[in-house]
């Protein structure tokens, strides 16, 4: 039980790529929630659903109250789950994904998990469309809703793994995987593994200046992916 690792995956853009889907259903959601026209898009990669939704509501004239923060989590829920049949169709897994997610899931010493800045309810509806719950727990990942502060989504993660599972992950057993230096600086904080995946805006030399233990430029070599991960150490990625 000591030597078992805890991976917690980002999902925009390291295990799917569902773009230009955040502008569509903040645009409904403030409309709906709010009654306004989208006129500023805040900046997406790597911050967390209550930063985002903050920053919207205070960009477009809002009081960005904890009510008008949950009346736009309440729409993206609604919007997203009434979109779930669809999503299949727009948009795609990330080269190796599938493979790793899976090698990953078939072992007893690894628990998968999420640190994602979408709400927990929304994670689930981007994920199922292309079979990936077979092997991440939803239920103790950790969530945008939570914090403005990524820092906080990993502890929440540990603190629930833990739980769950009835044995603490010591840091160096836990294993951050995304596409941003949020991701990455997240990781760090607890001290705990970064693994950088350049399939999203931020090269792989960004994710290593940042501070990323190893980086890939996607995850199509699941042989060396999983070494890296589950050898827990820093290595060079390719």
């Amino acid at each position: 039980m000591g030597n078992r690792t805890l991976i917690l995956w980002d999902i925009d853009l390291t295990l799917v790529d569902l773009a230009g889907i955040g502008r569509e259903w903040y645009t409904t959601a403030l409309a709906n929630a709010m009654g306004l026209s989208l006129s500023h898009l805040p900046a997406f990669p790597g911050r967390t659903e209550r930063a985002i939704t903050s920053e919207l509501l205070t960009a477009h004239g809002a009081a960005a109250t904890e009510e008008e923060i949950q009346l736009i989590f309440t729409e993206l829920i609604a919007i997203a789950q009434a979109e779930r049949d669809l999503l299949g169709g727009r948009g795609r897994v990330l080269p190796g994904v599938a493979e790793v997610v899976a090698a990953l899931g078939e072992r007893d010493d690894v628990v998968q998990s999420l640190v994602t800045g979408n709400l927990a309810e929304v994670a689930d509806v981007k994920l199922a469309p292309f079979g990936l719950l077979d092997h991440i727990d939803l239920e103790i990942g950790g969530y945008g809703s939570l914090s403005t502060d990524r820092h906080d989504l990993v502890s929440a993660a540990m603190r629930l793994a833990a739980a769950k599972h009835g044995h603490t992950f010591d840091p160096s057993s836990v294993v951050v995987i995304g596409d941003t230096p949020h991701d990455v600086s997240a990781a760090l904080h607890h001290g705990a593994v970064a693994i950088g995946v350049a399939t999203g805006r931020h090269s792989f030399t960004h994710l290593k200046e940042a501070g990323a233990h190893a980086v890939f430029r996607d995850l199509s070599d699941t042989e060396q992916v999983l070494s890296t991960v589950l050898n827990r150490r820093p290595q060079d990625g390719h």
